[in-house]
């Protein structure tokens, strides 16, 4: 009975040993899949922005699963865009309209607006119009601690009799008209910079009266985080 025990236990011993691959082999393929898996979140959340921030959270719970820390900066990136289209889209559905242009790339929401909404011509005081146009645009922007970058452009018709000498010091009068409503509406000063470019930037063709009213605009862009 004993030299059957002691076989037996010889036999499990030898079989075990010749199975230790099969613990290594399904090591590797638990891996593999897992490879896989991030692989497939990553082009996902690539393709389809609203679940960038679901792809960092599952690969954070990898990591910790895994004996790593979770990459905290990656996060907040995620959900720091996440944000930023989410703004994007309530911008397009509150404000977008005849007089505001509303435009969303990889580095920046812009909001176009021109003279007429904002302006007298010649001039760089804000319309009492314009603060109710500028008031729900700064509602949503001051939610974002993201910068603001306003910029003043004209067309290239000659200052006549006013009370800037050039279109450059016009553009930058209605472009700090502009910021200096932001800041009163609550978006923070550190966060804010005004630019004139003048007549050096037109968005359309000078020689045409339609073209000279696209280019006397403001556009303000929220800065995308990188």
């Amino acid at each position: 009975m004993a030299i059957y025990k002691q076989r037996r236990d010889e036999v499990e011993n030898s079989l075990n040993k010749g199975a230790l691959w099969a613990v290594t082999y399904g090591d590797l393929m638990s891996y593999l899949m897992i490879f896989f898996l991030v692989l497939f979140s990553f082009t996902v959340s690539k393709n389809d922005k609203t679940k960038n921030r679901k792809y960092e959270e599952s690969l954070g719970n990898i990591q910790k699963a895994f004996g790593g820390a979770a990459d905290s900066p990656r996060l907040e990136r995620a959900i720091a865009k996440e944000n930023e289209e989410a703004t994007a889209k309530k911008l397009q559905e509150s404000v977008a309209s005849s007089l505001v242009q509303v435009e969303s790339s990889e580095k920046r929401i812009k909001l176009v607006l021109t003279e007429g909404v904002l302006f007298d011509s010649g001039r760089a005081d804000l319309k009492e119009p314009a603060r109710k146009v500028l008031a729900p645009i700064a509602e949503e922007l001051k939610k974002l601690p993201n910068d603001v970058i306003i910029e003043g452009h004209t067309d290239n018709l000659p200052m006549k009799n006013g009370r800037y000498e050039s279109n450059w010091e016009l553009s930058m009068a209605r472009a700090y008209s502009v910021l200096k409503f932001m800041e009163e509406q609550g978006l923070s000063s550190k966060h804010l910079a005004g630019i004139g470019y003048g007549d050096n930037r037109p968005a359309a063709d000078n020689t045409t009266t339609e073209g000279r009213a696209r280019n006397r605009r403001i556009e303000i862009s929220l800065m995308k985080t990188d």
